[in-house]
């Protein structure tokens, strides 16, 4: 197995491992066993437990500012503005509550104190990185007259928020691990209708 394949294995046993058991109650051992390495290869590509940790967050991060969706940078340029922010709420709920995103935000938020710049790096690449791309979009409706706002990235915040606040919790915080479809897009739903009455100008409700 080349080295680069080899390290991407290491990667994926460290994820699986530290979402199981978190930073402390993972060990180089049950990593390297679970990539079918020995201590020797896994040192070889990873100095420590730390290092490892860090290295599989960057992979994370580098995942989330790729995941960039289209459907945002095309609001923009609507031409039905309810019907193109239900899609994007909609993929936007269903992508942020996936199941392994809730599990990795859970670990990041939980190491804050040990890892305080991968926390800021993560919510630099992620949310912040989310909010800025929908404030430019929000910024060019305001130009066509479709919403009313002095600050595009403050609309931008509130519509994010109240599109994941309830569904995010609940998952953040065990009440249920899973959410059926028709409940995300009720929220998502639910979420640009009051957006649009905070935001929006007669005929784009």
């Amino acid at each position: 197995m080349r080295k680069e394949q080899k390290r991407q294995v290491i990667l994926g046993a460290a994820l699986a491992e530290f979402l199981e058991h978190g930073y402390r109650g993972t060990s180089m051992d049950r990593i390297a066993a679970r990539a079918a390495a020995s201590k020797v290869t896994l040192y070889a590509h990873f100095a420590d437990k730390q290092a490892l940790f860090e290295a599989v967050f960057t992979d994370a991060i580098a995942e989330a500012e790729r995941s960039g969706s289209p459907l945002t940078e095309s609001l923009a340029e609507s031409r039905d503005l309810a019907r193109d922010l239900r899609a994007f709420a909609r993929e936007h709920v269903s992508t942020v509550t996936q199941t392994h995103l809730i599990h990795l935000r859970r670990m990041i938020v939980g190491e804050a104190g040990r890892f305080p710049e991968l926390a800021r790096t993560w919510h630099r690449s992620a949310p912040e990185r989310g909010a800025a791309t929908l404030a430019r979009a929000i910024a060019r409706l305001a130009e066509r007259g479709l919403v009313h706002t002095p600050d595009p990235l403050m609309a931008a915040q509130h519509l994010n928020y109240l599109i994941l606040s309830i569904p995010l919790n609940e998952a953040m915080f065990a009440v249920r691990e899973r959410h059926d479809e028709a409940d995300l897009h009720r929220w998502a739903d639910e979420a640009v209708r009051v957006w649009l009455a905070a935001y929006g100008v007669a005929g784009t409700t």
